[in-house]
């Protein structure tokens, strides 16, 4: 007499799918992430090896290598630079203004904008890339 042996049931996963949703996953988040970046003026920052990052929202005060400023993304003259500095710190009720300067600009430009935040009582910090 001929048994027939029962063939086992072996549990498959498919994970075929699984690969194209990871690769999707993977483009979303990399789009989203370059569209997170609150800093879209590209500035050449000044290198440091200490480096503390910050989540909270600022005032931003960005200085391109022409010479011009901005605002959190609003180019604003000189002159107006106080003026704008002040109504931005009080809107937000932050005292805490975060300086985007060139690493091969003059000093004198830094010292010009600590200066406006010593006046107003403001903290001034100087935002750097990391050392490599």
């Amino acid at each position: 007499m001929a048994i027939k042996r029962n063939r086992r049931f072996h549990a498959e996963v498919a994970t075929s799918a699984l690969s194209d949703i990871m690769f999707f996953l993977l483009l979303f988040f990399l789009i989203i992430s370059t569209l997170a970046n609150p800093n879209v003026i590209k500035v050449p920052l000044p290198k440091s090896d200490a480096n503390d990052k910050t989540n909270e929202p600022h005032v931003t005060v960005t200085v391109d290598e022409d010479g011009k400023y901005y605002v959190d993304k609003t180019e604003v003259a000189f002159a107006d630079l106080e003026q704008v500095l002040l109504e931005s710190t009080t809107k937000l009720n932050d005292n805490t203004v975060i300086l985007r300067i060139p690493g091969e600009s003059k000093v004198q430009l830094m010292v010009d904008l600590l200066k406006i935040g010593m006046v107003h009582d403001l903290k001034m910090l100087i935002s750097t890339a990391p050392a490599k």
